[in-house]
């Protein structure tokens, strides 16, 4: 068979990114600092755009009744059910509590952003702004790598954020247990495995324990130096025959003793990040009302207000005689409504998503970090009709305050274990991991669980678990197998 070219004509239909799809998708996944570097930007490249002045009012409540919950979640109201209203001009107009001047004044406003240009170039935010890795960076991006529990990464992100410049912990931990609704053991087991963060000495209560956890790490730490360590304001005194005594050495080696301590580092956080340490600024809170319910609401302070000037654009347009100078003011007047229009869209997304997790973890806001439910992006994309990739977008560096402290809304999603019943509910994997433990406290000496009796007593629970996934967890909880265990009873007996 011959070959040969000929043209040929084919209908079929396709996606096509354009530019401003594209922007209104990279919006979506853009922190509330990007946010408003990019406001910044496209108020200087824009002549139709100027910035809204914010007024004192707050951002609109949200809350339904949730039936057979502890407390509600939120629903939003509105004339259209997602917060918002359309304008005679075909643009997105928010409600009276987000919106500015109203029609008459010739403005259409939103409050939002993004990192994007309108042109569909991706604006470089890190190749415009340089800055130091900080402590909290350091330590969070460690966080990941040491800790797999959902439980245990909320814990770990929130004693991070009470980590002060110099890296001291300036809370304790009956309070941190007491706001997330776990006991001070789980908190300390935490805690523990932060001590070992780099730099050496973080995490520390006070100096003592500082240059403790650096001897430790130089396997320096006797009882001679915890003597020492007890006796710091001699040491500043330089009364070294009291520090002879008290710790019972040679006067030569408490010199030596007081040289290791000088050579140590009494602020640890200071090699991080000369910029103070900034504290996160949420997108959405969550309080309860009094009535019961949870009220969901945007942060106004991370929405900063852009304002489109269809008087200035009509005035201008007016007085403009050459045809690239129409064509430049219709292509500013486009882009511009269309960031008016992917902004709200962006604010009302985001209070979407933030209402279902509300909704879905619900028993962590009431009960603590062990009642995290087990849920995935589909859970909740599925429960708002939107795609996975938009929810994994919107939860992607942006924050929520709750009772429990304020985390990130990726950190809510958990894996799941299912339920030993046809119908019944599936077990977060933390919550089993929690209940191995449990298990495991209350075995006796003559009765030590083997990995296969915890498997036969969950299943008795309706929890439907694999014994190499009990041993996964049980190991991942730094708990020894059954023989180890029985072994290390009889030996203390």
């Amino acid at each position: 068979m011959a070959l040969m070219q000929k043209l040929v004509m084919k209908q079929g239909q396709s996606l096509v990114m354009t530019p401003q799809l594209q922007q209104a998708i990279k919006l979506l996944q853009m922190s509330n600092i990007e946010v408003q570097s990019f406001i910044e930007a496209e108020l200087e490249r824009n002549p139709l755009l100027e910035r809204g002045e914010l007024r004192e009012t707050a951002a609109p409540e949200i809350k339904s009744d949730i039936p057979d919950a502890p407390f509600s979640a939120a629903d939003a109201r509105g004339s259209d059910g997602d917060g918002a209203t359309s304008g005679s001009d075909g643009v997105a107009t928010p409600l009276p509590s987000m919106a500015g001047p109203g029609p008459d004044s010739g403005w259409t406003s939103t409050r939002g952003g993004g990192q994007v240009s309108l042109d569909g170039e991706a604006y470089d935010f890190a190749a415009n702004v340089t800055r130091e890795e900080t402590l909290a960076d350091h330590l969070t991006a460690q966080l990941f790598m040491h800790f797999r529990d959902p439980a245990d990464i909320l814990i770990g992100q929130h004693l991070i954020g009470t980590v002060n410049e110099a890296g001291y912990l300036t809370s304790n931990t009956a309070s941190i247990a007491e706001t997330m609704g776990t006991d001070i053991s789980h908190i300390e087991r935490v805690l523990a495995v932060l001590k070992t963060f780099d730099p050496v000495g973080v995490f520390a209560a006070d100096l003592k324990d500082c240059l403790r956890l650096q001897l430790l790490d130089l396997n320096r730490f006797d009882p001679a130096m915890d003597a020492l360590l007890d006796n710091l304001p001699l040491v500043a005194k330089r009364d070294y025959p009291a520090l002879k005594n008290l710790c019972q050495v040679g006067l030569d080696d408490i010199h030596d003793m007081i040289s290791e301590l000088r050579a140590l580092n009494p602020k640890p956080g200071h090699a991080f990040g000369s910029e103070p340490v900034m504290p996160v600024v949420p997108d959405v809170s969550v309080r309860a009302s009094n009535d019961g319910s949870w009220m969901v609401e945007l942060n106004t302070e991370t929405l900063p207000r852009v304002l489109v000037n269809n008087q200035y654009a009509a005035q201008v347009s007016r007085g403009a005689q050459k045809t690239e100078d129409k064509l430049f003011l219709s292509e500013c007047q486009a882009q511009a409504s269309w960031l008016v229009k992917s902004l709200d869209q962006r604010a009302k997304t985001i209070l979407k998503v933030a209402r279902e997790i509300v909704k879905q973890q619900d028993a962590f806001l009431v009960l603590g970090v062990q009642h995290l439910r087990p849920i995935t992006l589909k859970t909740v994309a599925d429960a708002i009709e939107m795609h996975e990739s938009t929810v994994s977008r919107v939860t992607s560096n942006k924050y929520m305050a709750t009772p429990r402290g304020t985390f990130e809304l990726k950190y809510f999603f958990t894996n799941a274990i299912q339920s030993g019943t046809l119908h019944g509910e599936a077990h977060s994997a933390e919550s089993v991991r929690q209940r191995i433990r449990e298990l495991i406290e209350k075995e006796t000496v003559e009765k030590v669980l083997s990995d296969d009796d915890i498997v036969d007593l969950l299943k008795a629970e309706n929890v439907d678990i694999a014994r190499r996934t009990v041993a996964k967890y049980r190991e991942s909880l730094n708990i020894l197998s059954s023989v180890q265990r029985r072994r290390e009873a009889r030996s203390k007996r």
